[in-house]
């Protein structure tokens, strides 16, 4: 493929993006936060997009990076050694819906990642100061990016997860792309995603404790089929959805795939893993 083909399909992945945010405002869009438990965080006004989940606001008392808590957008060139597909859409995007707007941040457990930046769930606001638009969920419905919470992190997950599947269903965004679709758990396959950052579905057919360490195996041999594992120190975050009953339940779970004896997904929160119907 040429320079130039590849420059006229970045164009047309543009004018796609700018088309589906101009319909977003004429078909409605996330307004308002899903209720949550969240604290009130800084309000400011978006100076700058680093990619299509982070930007720097300005405060009275200088700027704060902030990272959109819950969703990941394409990885850039600068964040991964080779940008993902849609990466620059995702930016644009994020740009189109809150660059140079005042926005709002809200917290929850996690206010702070190890770089410094704020994780926030991100609203925008009216010039008159009313809530707006629900950042997070709107990128998620635009198909510009995916559910990926880290833990301590809060958000209404069934709201972004639902908005997930309209976006996935209808092909939007980066859902139109192979990098992005979901995998079946048919170990062969998925050997080779190893080290890289996948969702898989399918039907859990077994559920283990060993020595407090909880494995959902998705075939007859735990040695080579798929799994998910959840660390002793971990399971207590599971209770509410009792993973030793999920036996014939049908889930979708996110996560980087490892090779311990079979593919692997490691799990330390329940936000990363749904429960189908």
């Amino acid at each position: 493929m040429s320079s130039q083909d590849t420059s006229q399909i970045r164009l047309t992945r543009r004018a796609t993006i700018v088309s589906a945010l101009a319909a977003s405002f004429v078909m409605g869009h996330a307004k308002g936060f899903p209720p949550v438990d969240l604290s009130a965080g800084e309000t400011g006004r978006v100076i700058r997009i680093i990619d299509g989940d982070s930007f720097v606001m300005a405060l009275k008392e200088g700027e704060l990076a902030v990272r959109l808590s819950a969703i990941q957008a394409p990885r850039t060139r600068q964040r991964s050694d080779k940008a993902w597909p849609f990466s620059e859409e995702a930016k644009a995007g994020l740009k189109a819906l809150i660059g140079g707007r005042t926005v709002r941040l809200s917290y929850g457990k996690t206010k702070r990642d190890r770089f410094g930046r704020a994780v926030a769930q991100v609203q925008t606001l009216t010039p008159e100061g009313q809530d707006d638009l629900w950042v997070q969920g709107e990128m998620i419905r635009l198909g510009l990016a995916r559910v990926y919470s880290w833990r301590g992190e809060t958000a209404d997950m069934g709201a972004l997860y639902a908005l997930e599947t309209i976006a996935r269903d209808r092909q939007r965004g980066i859902w139109a792309d192979e990098f992005y679709a979901v995998r079946a758990p048919d170990p062969d396959p998925l050997a080779q995603y190893v080290d890289s950052l996948q969702i898989v579905e399918g039907v859990i057919t077994s559920v283990a404790d060993v020595r407090g360490r909880v494995y959902l195996n998705f075939g007859s041999d735990y040695k080579t089929d798929f799994t998910i594992a959840i660390a002793r120190k971990n399971v207590r975050a599971f209770e509410a959805i009792a993973p030793l009953t999920l036996t014939g339940a049908r889930v979708r779970v996110r996560g980087w795939v490892e090779m311990i004896n079979g593919p692997m997904i490691w799990m330390d929160h329940p936000g990363r893993l749904e429960l189908l119907a």
